[in-house]
């Protein structure tokens, strides 16, 4: 980490930070609303999805904002309008203002996600990939540890929880107003020149970007890694309960399937960028990476033809094992992929508008996230209702071999590689 620029270290501690402070409220929210508050389940999920949808729906949003004012305006302000949210959520009961707070937290992730990243990816240089190798890192630390602290706050009361996470973005905005060096895309250095007139507006912009067709294509090959990920929180929780039960032992495993995902990528994350940077081209690392996410869910299709034992240690191998080793694989393959994703994105916008470009594609990921959760948890319905418990471990398994398959037909086609520049004629110079 002392390597890099000392922005670049300032970005690291930062996500760490952010996501500290948001784990540790946002997995005690559902709980406060429904029992402190005591609002009706619908209310919940509504209050729970204006957050997801005000983040989702802006990230475009907050990356053209980042690329036209520049990316510490926007970090700032997504850490200052957190801070208002977070504490909002501890002090208010009334629908409207719970409503407004839990929107101004999304949209406070919509405005410094795209700027984080692009700051990074500008600063980091030539060393992109192993800077995203090693944010991952303070990324996951952050989420690992967040639900922890959350925990023992949230045993004295939620407020305090949703108190101190206000704090905490309170004081991030500080350092970052003080200590964050201002900096811009390269697209805007650019315009301050002799074209600084000339510059597109941002319909113009965005058609550009939509018009960016290897972009679009990869953007919506990389939905799958994302579906996949997620399964940590949805798919295999479900299945360990399934199995073990709704008691101690399965909240406790679902506590190490957790564990293991974040504490893998703490400890090799760095280790397995360097490994695939030397031997494989991006193009390759993405296709293994959700190739090995698809394999992940393969123990817990072939744990299907095993009969479930009445109790004893058979039931609880089962109901624990399968699913550690599918978000162990899982987490094996997020390592591969995650640091030369980012990258990929960076070359395929031209390095030019950067910060749009990742808001775009964290809408389109978003987008086929929500779809994809849906259709995951009616296929879990759907096969325990039909008594065909591998049906959802095929789809998932399925999803991860047909979007490494289009990645890799992606980079075969050389539709991976950045976009050929072109060249500028030269003035004709004046004969004697």
């Amino acid at each position: 980490m002392r390597s890099y620029d000392r922005s670049v270290q300032l970005l690291m501690v930062n996500q760490f930070t952010i996501n500290l402070g948001f784990y540790m409220l946002m997995p005690y929210l559902a709980a406060h609303l429904s029992g402190t508050l005591g609002l009706a389940g619908w209310l919940v999920g509504l209050i729970l999805g204006v957050r997801n949808f005000s983040q989702q729906g802006m990230f475009l949003f907050g990356g053209t904002l980042a690329d036209r004012f520049g990316y510490k305006p926007m970090i700032v302000a997504g850490c200052v309008l957190r801070t208002v949210g977070f504490a909002t959520l501890g002090l208010v009961n009334s629908l409207p203002a719970l409503l407004a707070a839990s929107a101004a937290t999304g949209l406070a992730g919509a405005l410094f996600n795209p700027a984080v990243r692009a700051y990074l990816a500008a600063d980091a240089g030539e060393r992109r990939v192993e800077a995203f190798a090693l944010f991952n890192v303070f990324y996951q630390a952050g989420i690992l540890l967040g639900p922890l602290v959350g925990m023992v706050l949230t045993g004295v009361d939620f407020r305090v929880t949703c108190l101190v996470s206000a704090g905490i973005f309170a004081l991030l905005s500080i350092v970052q107003i003080r200590a964050l060096p201002a900096r811009r895309g390269n697209d805007a250095q650019d315009s301050g020149g002799t074209n600084a007139g000339k510059r597109d507006g941002v319909l113009a912009q965005w058609r550009g970007i939509v018009a960016n067709r290897p972009f679009l294509l990869f953007s919506v090959a990389m939905i799958g890694f994302y579906v996949m990920q997620f399964q940590v929180y949805l798919a295999l929780p479900l299945e360990v309960r399934r199995v073990g039960g709704e008691g101690a032992f399965g909240t406790a495993t679902v506590a190490v399937l957790f564990a293991v995902s974040g504490l893998s990528t703490i400890l090799f994350q760095t280790k397995v960028t360097a490994w695939c940077k030397a031997r494989m081209e991006p193009g390759r690392a993405l296709t293994w990476g959700l190739l090995t996410m698809g394999v992940g869910f393969v123990p817990l299709l072939a744990a299907t033809a095993v009969p479930v034992p009445d109790g004893g240690v058979g039931l609880w191998l089962l109901a624990a094992v399968p699913p550690t080793l599918a978000a162990l694989l899982l987490a094996a393959g997020t390592m591969i992929a995650y640091p030369f994703e980012m990258d990929t994105i960076v070359r395929l916008s031209g390095d030019r508008l950067v910060a749009t470009h990742y808001g775009l594609y964290n809408t389109i990921c978003g987008v086929g996230i929500t779809l994809g959760n849906l259709l995951t948890g009616a296929a879990l319905d759907a096969a325990r209702a039909a008594g065909m418990s591998a049906i959802p471990w095929i789809a998932l398994s399925g999803l991860g071999i047909a979007c490494a398959a289009a990645l890799y037909g992606l980079h075969r086609t050389g539709r991976l590689a950045p976009p050929a520049v072109k060249a500028q004629p030269e003035p004709e110079r004046a004969t004697a």
